[in-house]
């Protein structure tokens, strides 16, 4: 028994100071395998959950006999609420004691969402259920950042998101072709319960997670607190910092050149060859979800070798030829080979945008408020570029579409290249001292 009590008292300590020490410049946290493989599979599962609500809900309510104008009212509602929610879902995590509850709280929301998409698809039912769904997910993206900055710190992260990003990829994969599978052989219902049963694993593996292991001040990007005082912690600073102004505008842009580039190559691949048109559009999909699953991991080792700039620029890049491409080939099979443009462009981006909200917000104990405004803009990008992008291609054709939104990627590029500072830390310098 007296052997006994000395480790046990060791062991207590040790977690206390794991609770309660910042990351130093001379260590990196080291979690246990257990909760790095926990939070791999927390990732993959809910990318599988997140996928049953994609067009399946569109195909779903058609055979329910809805109005093309009722499903786009639920589309845009949820839609709405996804572009409002994401600042105070960033709140929400930097106030919260414990980022897994949150996660666990939204992960079932989210389960019983597709249990009344599938149980009751009547017009209030499905009004409330996409509501709660937006709402829960503008807390999901925040959560994981947030437990993968508490698990590894701010100098190991890039490499962690880029796991994530491989994760989540394989996620969506499967859960496609999983979901896809049910609804042919079985039912557009069953993809809904199908969802609903993949939220109990998912909620298996984000308890794997040792809650002890999540600093609750590296979750919220704060200062270490033996430095709290030097005044970095106001959020006014924060949202004035030229690296996050910079980049949120460059992910504007981003989303203005990227979103309604799919739907407008899936209408020319459609006119061009109708017979092969959902087989074509499929390989469109899964092509830039392999180069993502392949290509994060090194993207989040370079980051740190190379600094974030080099790969926005990447990034940026693929993104302007691929819609040159888009706008002179003609072939439909060529344009399946086009995608790895954009699987070039997703890696880079899954994995920078989480990474460099780190940076900027190092310090400021508002790291996930910082990624809801990048969120943000993230929304009013995409939203616009559908609009945009329809209304040239009807008007000009698709060729003058894919052109304007390759200028459009061009002008992100510039931005880069031009204003954009570097982020990259090598030691733990607080926000305060690289802002632009």
């Amino acid at each position: 028994m007296l052997s006994r009590k000395p480790n046990h008292a060791d062991r207590e300590r040790r977690v206390e100071q794991d609770n309660s020490a910042a990351p130093s410049p001379a260590g990196i946290p080291a979690p246990s395998r257990q909760s790095l493989r926990g939070l791999d599979w927390f990732i993959f599962f809910l990318a599988d959950v997140q996928t049953g609500f994609g067009p399946f809900i569109a195909v779903y309510l058609t055979t329910q006999k809805w109005t093309q104008v009722e499903i786009g009212l639920v589309l845009s509602i949820g839609g709405i609420v996804a572009l409002i929610g994401q600042m105070p879902g960033g709140a929400i995590i930097d106030a919260a004691k414990s980022e897994r509850l949150v996660a666990g709280l939204a992960i079932a929301a989210i389960g019983c969402c597709a249990l009344a998409y599938a149980a009751m698809p009547i017009f209030p039912v499905v009004m409330a259920a996409a509501t709660l769904h937006a709402a829960a997910s503008c807390v999901l993206g925040p959560a994981i950042a947030a437990i993968s900055l508490g698990l590894v710190g701010p100098l190991a992260i890039g490499e962690r998101l880029g796991r994530n990003a491989r994760f989540a990829s394989l996620g969506n994969g499967v859960a496609a072709a999983v979901m896809g599978t049910a609804g042919y052989l079985l039912s557009s219902r069953s993809v809904f319960l199908v969802t609903f049963l993949l939220a109990i694993p998912t909620l298996i593996a984000l308890s794997r997670i040792r809650e002890e292991e999540v600093d609750i001040a590296r979750c919220h990007g704060e200062m270490p607190r033996e430095a709290r005082d030097r005044g970095d912690t106001n959020i006014w600073h924060l949202i004035r910092q030229k690296p996050l102004i910079v980049f949120a505008l460059s992910v504007l842009l981003l989303q203005l050149a990227n979103a309604a580039m799919m739907p407008l190559m899936a209408s020319a691949v459609t006119a061009r060859s109708s017979q092969w048109a959902t087989v074509l559009v499929a390989f469109c999909i899964v092509v830039p979800q392999a180069i993502v699953a392949l290509l994060s991991p090194t993207v989040g080792r370079k980051a740190q070798a190379w600094g974030r700039r080099p790969l926005l620029l990447i990034g940026f890049a693929a993104l302007t030829i691929r819609g040159l491409l888009f706008a002179t080939v003609r072939d439909p099979y060529l344009l399946v080979a086009v995608q790895v443009f954009d699987g070039i462009t997703a890696a880079v981006f899954a994995v920078m945008i989480p990474l460099i909200v780190a940076d900027v917000a190092f310090g400021s104990g508002h790291f996930n408020l910082a990624q809801g405004i990048v969120g943000t803009a993230t929304g009013i990008g995409a939203s616009l570029s559908t609009a945009l992008g329809g209304y040239v291609s009807d008007r000009f054709g698709n060729a003058t579409a894919f052109i304007g939104l390759s200028g459009v990627a061009a002008t992100g590029l510039l931005l880069i290249l031009l204003v954009m500072p570097e982020t990259r830390r090598t030691n733990m310098i607080p926000a305060k001292e690289m802002a632009g």
